[in-house]
């Protein structure tokens, strides 16, 4: 086996500037600590607003429709509900029609968490969309959604 011709910095240079997924990670980190910050007085991060968010729903979320949306694995959304259940922000029931399935619901005391929230949602993603200029934060919503 012929040993492989090193990789030049020249070609690490094009990666570091062309790499859509170091760039999508790299704003991701950036979003997501900036929600974190803002989110910090109620205890929350960015992901826990996000998987919240996602049970504000007329009817029990299973685990499998929170999983999608949030594009986690199963044992990751486990893992990310367990600290939210213990603060009784939701709580976890056997679905009466199949017991493998387990449903999601927001407790009053997750609503009102959520309620508080929002106004820090709003006012962060009304500022990063204004650094986008007209139509450029919805356009990138559209080009993330086709990526996804």
């Amino acid at each position: 086996m012929s040993n492989p011709s090193p990789v030049t910095y020249e070609t690490t240079c094009l990666v570091r500037d062309t790499c859509l997924c170091l760039h999508l990670q790299r704003a991701a980190r950036s979003v997501a600590r900036r929600f974190d910050n803002a989110f910090r007085s109620f205890d929350l991060t960015n992901q826990q607003f996000s998987l919240l968010m996602s049970l504000n729903r007329p009817e029990p979320a299973s685990m499998q429709s929170v999983a999608n949306l949030l594009a986690m694995d199963h044992t990751t959304l486990t893992a990310a509900l367990k600290p939210l259940e213990r603060r009784g922000l939701l709580t976890t029931t056997i679905d009466p029609n199949d017991r493998r399935v387990r449903r999601l619901t927001l407790t009053r005391t997750g609503h009102d968490l959520l309620a508080a929230a929002m106004p820090v949602w709003q006012r962060e993603h009304a500022a990063i969309d204004a650094g986008f200029g007209r139509n450029g934060a919805e356009r990138l919503r559209d080009d993330l959604r086709a990526l996804a």
